[in-house]
């Protein structure tokens, strides 16, 4: 009974994290982590101060656990659609394609959640900085590997250059996000588009296997 009581006490305590979580990954994306207060969290979910204390020891807590629940749906929207497709220019695109939609939902209130809370600690140093910087690094280093497979599967030129190729991909991208969070408007999505179809047909070997549209 005993080891009933506790499996469910962690249970509960699990769901109330995720709860938590959910509405944190939503504040930050448009007030920033610095935004996130454990006791305004308690009191719009309408539960226990003390208990939501217990679950997260101090803000920074609160803060590396918020960055990581951002980053598991990053993952599902933006990297798992994409994960059956073979390498190719299809897979890059598919990829690119689901950052934009992403975006464009508003998955998170404010936009791209990285986009967003990158910006107040890049400057700065801890913790917080080192988890964004590396989810940053992770993301950069799947683009080029996508691009690098696009190529050892014949649908990429060996001559391109995939930093750089990969740095005007994640501007296009991050640029639509901007300025459409900024201006509440949502053409820049169809222009991020039409640029990015138009950068990946100039590397494609065979610039029929880039469609025309999404």
């Amino acid at each position: 009974m005993a080891a009933t009581h506790t499996d469910g006490r962690i249970a509960r305590g699990n769901q109330t994290r995720q709860l938590i979580l959910k509405r944190a990954v939503d504040i930050a994306s448009v007030d920033g982590l610095e935004g996130l207060s454990l006791g305004q969290l308690a009191t719009e979910l309408k539960l226990s101060k003390s208990g939501v204390f217990a679950l997260f020891g101090s803000k920074e807590d609160l803060q590396l656990a918020t960055v990581r629940a951002a980053i598991k749906v990053y993952l599902e929207h933006v990297v798992q659609p994409a994960r059956d497709l073979p390498p190719g220019i299809g897979h890059l695109w598919r990829v690119c394609g689901g950052w934009l939609e992403y975006s464009r939902q508003r998955v998170f209130p404010g936009g791209c959640f990285f986009y967003s809370v990158s910006a107040e600690y890049d400057a700065r140093q801890g913790k917080v900085h080192d988890i964004l910087a590396a989810a940053r690094t992770n993301w950069v280093t799947f683009l080029e590997q996508s691009v690098r497979d696009a190529q050892a599967a014949g649908e990429i030129d060996t001559e391109t250059d995939v930093p750089q190729l990969v740095f005007e991909l994640a501007a296009l991208m991050e640029m639509a996000n901007a300025e459409s969070v900024l201006h509440d408007e949502f053409t820049c999505y169809d222009k991020a588009t039409r640029a990015i179809l138009n950068r990946l047909r100039s590397v494609a070997t065979d610039p029929s296997l880039v469609p025309d549209s999404p």
